[in-house]
């Protein structure tokens, strides 16, 4: 056996994976762990997962691979210093992120103090990492690679064309050009200050008008195959703006400079309430972003002429625009991975060598769920010594029973946790750990905020439908597994799902087969049987933290909150 450990290191969302042979066995991120989102630290433990879910220590790992090469674009990182000497500071960091991308045995040697590490380190580049986490897990024999993001490696965006798996890169934009730089200001600028905030522009976008595009296309303009920043606007290039707090969070300064405010005027303060021009600058942010991203789709199909895309990379989280795509491109087929970012790269970087070196065929069993997993026998045993659940009542059903019980609370309005299998991989709860609640009801939201959330009011909650009925309730044909993709809920459907049906009449859904969830499909079904409904409520299981990893997490959670019942594996917990 040929045993590969993938590293996603230095950047946010630190995380790992292990293939044994070509076969991804398990992956998790940090933060799950830690419970500090979006942790840069060593991911020391889901190191130690990985390890354990094969019984390895680190001395049976033949090589180690990271979502990064500190010689990636050399050149044009030297170019660029040479024409640009006020940012040194910026290539010293770069610089001291490359020292410890070489101490990386110095890390891995705090693993296991009684075991080394014998094997191999490789660097692969980061945008070649993204495109394989999307690539290897696809079902094209051709495809459009794009991968699409803030920066790694020097540049932003990278794109090339796959036969049989075969990955290259043909072409990239590189630093201080960036379509996620470009979104990750004007974020800030509408007062979200927090690393990964991105997704609430978008869910604010729709409550506007794009009043303020033609201000903001100043911002970034379209070339013959990419596009380009208007440097005036931006400060990225010329200062240090990204450091870490005491939690190991990426904090970035302001990436705008004055003249963005000269041109749009105040930016919104974090607190400060939000108006119909907030609201407008929003849309006309996602107006701007989503034109030139279809603009680098059309000139990749038109260069390729080929009807698959392949996605990756952080941008690649924009659901809104990727449910866009095909209105406004000449692609038929999308695939996005459960985890196109940073996180994601982990296992990216893994394929390559796998692909490149070992020459194995990738495969995996289940790319949506590869963490942690607890048995109906280790669950009996945590709530049995839970003191916390002695306050509850507890009771064991079988599969069917669980489902025809929850289906039925659900119906009723209650609000569930939802704990099963093996957690997600990625930042979207896809039915394992999730909170789920009757799309029907037009209060669900409010309610779901009241008892746990408390989440701004304009974020939507997403639904979850069985794939076989997707056509009758969404306008769209593909599959949507991983909740990447928005899309318009049908005009004749919208009365019955003011639960998850956005200000603009759409919604973020999850398609589910039987052969990917089961036990999630299952509750859907029965729920259908129920209502008439094929459709649940489903968002993450966590209040302002990582969503949940274990039992001890969820039952905590549902202790603090309000939810109604909690549903560990076959385990039905209430108040």
């Amino acid at each position: 056996m040929t045993y590969t450990l993938g590293l996603n290191f230095l950047h946010s969302d630190t995380s790992a994976c292990i293939f044994e042979n070509g076969t991804l066995i398990a992956a998790a991120e940090e933060e799950r762990f830690t419970r500090i989102k979006h942790t840069s630290t060593f991911p020391y433990m889901s190191i130690n997962f990985c390890l354990n879910k094969l019984n390895l220590d680190i001395s049976k790992i033949d090589v180690i691979t990271v979502n990064s090469n500190p010689f990636a674009s050399f050149f044009d990182k030297a170019i660029f210093l040479i024409k640009n000497p006020k940012s040194l500071p910026i290539a010293f960091n770069s610089l001291n992120n490359s020292s410890k991308k070489y101490n990386l045995k110095n890390y891995i040697a705090k693993i296991d103090k009684d075991k080394i590490f014998l094997g191999k380190i490789k660097f692969i580049d980061h945008h070649e990492s993204h495109m394989a986490s999307s690539l290897f897990f696809n079902n094209f024999k051709e495809c459009v690679n794009l991968s699409i993001d803030g920066f790694g490696d020097f540049s932003s965006c990278a794109w090339g064309f796959s036969m049989n798996k075969n990955l290259k890169i043909d072409k990239k934009v590189y630093f201080p050009h960036s379509l996620g730089i470009f979104y990750q200001a004007m974020t800030q600028y509408l007062g979200f200050k927090n690393y990964g905030d991105e997704y609430k522009v978008m869910g604010l976008s729709s409550y506007g008008k794009p009043k303020y595009a033609d201000l903001i296309s100043k911002l970034i303009y379209k070339k013959k195959e990419g596009f380009e920043l208007n440097l005036n606007y931006f400060v990225h290039h010329k200062k240090q703006i990204l450091s870490t707090n005491k939690n190991a969070q990426a904090v970035y300064k302001d990436l705008y400079s004055n003249k963005l405010i000269a041109l749009l005027g105040d930016e919104r303060q974090k607190d400060e309430n939000l108006t119909i021009k907030h609201m407008d600058l929003a849309k006309s942010i996602q107006t701007v972003y989503e034109d030139i991203f279809f603009h680098i789709l059309n000139n990749l199909h038109k260069k390729y002429k080929n009807d698959n895309l392949s996605l990756s990379g952080g941008c690649a989280m924009n659901s809104v625009a990727n449910g866009k795509i095909l209105k406004n491109t000449n692609f038929k087929n999308i695939y996005i991975s459960p985890n196109p970012g940073d996180a994601g790269g982990a296992i990216g970087s893994a394929c390559v060598h796998i692909n490149k070196y070992l020459k194995k065929e990738i495969k995996v069993k289940n790319y949506a769920y590869l963490g942690s997993k607890y048995e109906l026998n280790e669950i009996k045993e945590i709530l049995d010594n839970n003191k916390i659940i002695k306050n509850y009542k507890v009771e064991y059903f079988s599969d069917h029973e669980v489902s025809k019980r929850i289906s039925k609370k659900l119906a009723e309005s209650k609000v569930i946790g939802w704990f099963q299998g093996e957690t997600e991989w990625g930042p979207r709860a896809l039915g394992n750990r999730s909170i789920l609640a009757d799309a029907r009801n037009p209060n669900i939201k409010d309610i779901i905020n009241s008892k746990i959330k408390r989440r701004e009011s304009f974020r939507p909650f997403a639904p979850s439908i069985l794939f076989e009925k997707k056509e009758e309730w969404f306008q769209i044909e593909n599959e949507v597994p991983f909740m990447s993709e928005v899309y318009p809920i049908k005009v004749d459907k919208l009365k019955l799902l003011p639960g998850i049906t956005h200000v603009d009449g759409t919604g973020r859904l999850q398609t589910v087969k039987k052969s990917s969830n089961l036990k999630y499909y299952n509750l859907i079904n029965s729920f259908y049987e129920l209502t008439g409904v094929p459709i649940i409520l489903n968002t993450s299981f966590n209040e302002n933290e990582p969503i949940v990893n274990s039992p001890e997490e969820a039952i905590n959670c549902f202790h603090r909150t309000h939810m109604d019942l909690l549903v560990i594996g076959n385990y039905i917990i209430s108040r």
